[in-house]
């Protein structure tokens, strides 16, 4: 059997690796709110409130095993404030993810509005609402301000304790894209009656901004919960989840960084074909 060469991967800048991140925030967010939103939006009177619920947990789980690997698959940026404030992110990143997020919730909320518009009836994001969050006449149920402000805190807290939880070194391997998916399509059963569903200020920033109107003056409460909910299962999870030693983030990543290369060579020297 012939010796064969193992090529090692080529190594990519700092700058490189923070565009790949960002990147894989903002196709994964594209893709989570143009499978829920467009579920609401399209299909919504045929698949009702279960199917929507799906929509958006199956899109999550998708994209926790594709974009994962790359970015962690925050694709919120309450789930982003969660990991920042336990140390399982690096701060310079932060501000990068928030952002990618959503330039991707907002492009995916013009797609579906596009597709929208291509009915025979047309579509209109101003009267018809384009899934928007909201409360009191915008509530789906008519619930009031202080009762959808108390929801998304604490299906916020549910979806962003879950993902701290399944993500954690203790946690089974491999679950967690099933854990995360199926507690995401949890809250929008929940969710949905009450505000439609955020727990994510970027998937309702993208529709509202093409709604406008009272979408938009009932923003701030979709990104005040949403992270005040994030924050709050940070520092359970710090006190249930404390390890005994910390780790910095950066040593972390560069540990996740260094098993996949050596499980990539791995690989290869296995896959060689003898002669």
């Amino acid at each position: 059997m012939a010796a064969s060469t193992v090529k090692s991967a080529p190594v990519r800048t700092e700058a490189e690796e923070a565009f790949r991140k960002y990147l894989a925030e903002l196709v994964g967010t594209f893709v989570l709110v143009l499978g829920g939103v467009g579920a609401a939006v399209l299909a919504g009177q045929r698949i009702g409130f279960l199917g929507v619920a799906l929509a958006f947990g199956l899109s999550l789980l998708a994209m926790v095993y594709t974009v994962g690997p790359i970015s962690g698959c925050h694709v919120n940026p309450a789930v982003t404030l969660g990991m920042l404030l336990t140390g399982k992110m690096e701060s310079r990143h932060a501000l990068g993810y928030v952002v990618a997020q959503c330039v991707g919730a907002i492009a995916a909320a013009g797609v579906v509005l596009l597709i929208a518009r291509g009915a025979p009836v047309g579509y209109s994001a101003a009267v018809e609402g384009l899934a928007t969050n909201g409360y009191g006449t915008a509530s789906p149920g008519g619930y009031s301000m202080s009762a959808a402000f108390l929801a998304e805190v604490v299906l916020t807290f549910l979806l962003v304790l879950t993902v701290l939880g399944a993500t954690d070194a203790r946690a089974p391997v491999g679950f967690a894209g099933l854990a995360i998916g199926l507690v995401l399509t949890l809250v929008h059963l929940v969710g949905i009656p009450v505000t439609n569903t955020s727990v994510n200020p970027a998937r309702s920033l993208g529709p509202a901004l093409f709604s406008g109107g009272r979408a938009l003056s009932q923003l701030w409460l979709f990104i005040v919960a949403p992270l005040l909910g994030g924050a709050t299962a940070a520092a359970v999870y710090r006190t249930l989840f404390r390890p005994v030693a910390q780790i910095r983030a950066a040593t972390a990543e560069r540990a996740t960084d260094r098993e996949r290369a050596e499980r990539l060579a791995s690989d290869r020297t296995e896959n060689r074909t003898p002669v």
